[in-house]
């Protein structure tokens, strides 16, 4: 294996413990081709980061609360499963739409996804990188929601600049949450995001929710889309046959 950059190293780094849940630093040190001091300095930065915890000769993988951590640190998280689901978001987007992405490292995983094989649209979107991402293909036309910015966030928050998004006639919102239940629809943690995100829901004419497995029964702080609002549903996952009759009673399809 050739000679790896330190922020290439350490998503390998979590992807093993993202398999195995545990790894020792000798296992790393023959894996990666790399010095067992700079793995232990690594597993030190990752742990500060909240990812994982130092054991005795190496690492184990924390149960992962995204509310807690930065977006840097939520973006390597489950990197497969985002991956997974933002391919099958992808093939639902056509030519000539106006399409909104939330600020979660989901949406920023599709505006990748789209940047690889571009169509014409119009991108509406409250995150910082997912815009940056997009700048500089002509193909898009992207707009970004003002509002205010907070220490390690990524998003553009309040309903201060929310106006103009009675002005634009927006197809498909894609978002993520931090859970999905029947009872409270899309929940999240962020209370000043939420309220620019009801909004976006409001404004659009399809919610698409981008879930993991671990979103499902799962309800945070606070709701921002009723199970009435959310349309459809991807996930990486084979949900139950009671899930899926469950969300055919609400009129939402499940890819």
């Amino acid at each position: 294996m050739g000679k790896m950059f330190i922020e290439e190293r350490r998503n390998k780094i979590l992807d093993y413990l993202d398999k195995e849940q545990r790894i020792t630093v000798k296992v790393l040190s023959k894996r990666l081709n790399v010095s067992e001091a700079t793995l232990r300095n690594d597993l030190s930065d990752l742990e500060k980061e909240g990812v994982l915890k130092r054991t005795h000769g190496g690492a184990i993988l924390l149960d992962y609360d995204q509310s807690k951590y930065s977006f840097s640190t939520r973006e390597k998280i489950n990197r497969k499963e985002k991956n997974y689901i933002s391919s099958k978001a992808e093939k639902i987007i056509t030519d000539n739409q106006c399409i909104l992405l939330d600020a979660s490292s989901t949406a920023l995983e599709l505006a990748k996804k789209i940047k690889t094989n571009p169509k014409r649209l119009t991108i509406v979107t409250n995150g910082i990188y997912t815009a940056l991402e997009l700048r500089d293909v002509p193909e898009f036309t992207v707009i970004l929601i003002g509002g205010v910015i907070r220490m390690g966030s990524s998003a553009l928050e309040s309903t201060i600049d929310a106006g103009v998004l009675g002005k634009i006639n927006i197809d498909i919102m894609f978002t993520s949450a931090s859970g999905f239940d029947f009872e409270n629809g899309l929940t999240d943690f962020n209370v000043y995001e939420v309220d620019l995100k009801k909004e976006m829901v409001k404004a659009s004419n399809r919610v698409v929710a981008l879930l993991d497995h671990s979103k499902f029964g799962k309800s945070s702080l606070v709701s921002f889309a009723s199970i009435k609002q959310i349309n459809t549903i991807i996930t990486d996952d084979i949900i139950s046959t009671e899930y899926k009759m469950e969300l055919q009673k609400h009129n939402i399809s499940y890819i």
